[in-house]
C-alpha cells in the first residue's frame, strides 16, 4: 500500500503542475490564438507527454474550438480535460509504448545498438532510460548504461540506482569529466 501511495503523490505532483500551468495561461490569455495553442503545446510536452499524443490533442483542441467557434481561453478548459481523458482512455493503442518500440529494436540484426536520450532537464530522460534497461534486460538482452551527464553529478548517481534496479552494467566517471570519454569508454 506505501507503494501505490507514493505513485499517487508523484501522479498528483504531475497533474498539479500540468492544470496549474494551464490555469496560468488560460487567466494571462485573453483569446484564442496560435500561440496560445503553442504554448498549450510547450505545457504539455513539458509535462512528459509524448510529442505524438501532444500533437493528436493539440490537433483534436483546435477541430474542437473551430467546430464549437470558442474563442476565450477558459471555454476550453472542459474540452482539453476531455480529449485528454480520451487519449488515457484510448492509450491502449500504445498500452506499452517500451514494447511496442521494443519489439522493433530488437528485431534488428546488427548489434551493438545504442540509444542515445538528450532533453532538457526534469522531463524524464533517467526514469525512461532504467524502463528501458529493465525491459531489454527482460528480454536477455545484455545493456550497458552509460552516465555521460558529467556536468550533473546527481544524474549519475541517479542512472547508477536504476542500473542497480535492472541489473545491468554502468560506465560513468568523475563529476565534471568529459561526457565524449564516458561515450567512447562505453563504445
Amino acid at each position: 500500500m506505501a507503494m501505490f501511495g507514493m505513485l499517487k503523490q508523484r501522479l498528483s505532483k504531475t497533474r498539479e503542475g500540468l492544470v496549474g500551468k494551464i490555469t496560468t495561461l488560460v487567466i494571462a490569455r485573453r483569446k484564442i490564438d496560435d500561440d496560445f495553442l503553442e504554448e498549450v503545446e510547450e505545457i504539455l510536452i513539458s509535462a512528459d507527454i509524448s510529442v505524438n499524443v501532444t500533437f493528436e490533442i493539440i490537433n483534436k483542441l483546435r477541430a474542437a474550438i473551430h467546430q464549437q467557434g470558442y474563442t476565450e481561453p477558459e471555454k476550453i478548459v472542459s474540452v482539453l480535460k476531455g480529449i485528454m481523458r480520451g487519449e488515457l482512455v484510448d492509450s491502449d493503442k500504445e498500452k506499452n509504448i517500451a514494447d511496442s518500440w521494443g519489439q522493433r529494436f530488437l528485431s534488428g540484426s546488427e548489434k551493438p545498438r545504442v540509444i542515445m536520450v538528450v532533453g532538457v532537464n526534469g522531463t524524464g530522460k533517467t526514469t525512461t532510460i532504467g524502463k528501458l534497461a529493465h525491459f531489454f534486460a527482460r528480454q536477455n538482452q545484455k545493456v550497458l548504461l552509460a552516465a555521460a551527464d558529467t556536468f550533473r553529478a546527481a544524474a549519475s548517481q541517479q542512472l547508477e540506482v536504476w542500473s542497480e534496479r535492472a541489473k545491468v552494467d554502468i560506465i560513468r566517471n568523475q563529476a565534471g569529466a568529459d561526457p565524449g570519454a564516458v561515450a567512447f569508454d562505453s563504445l
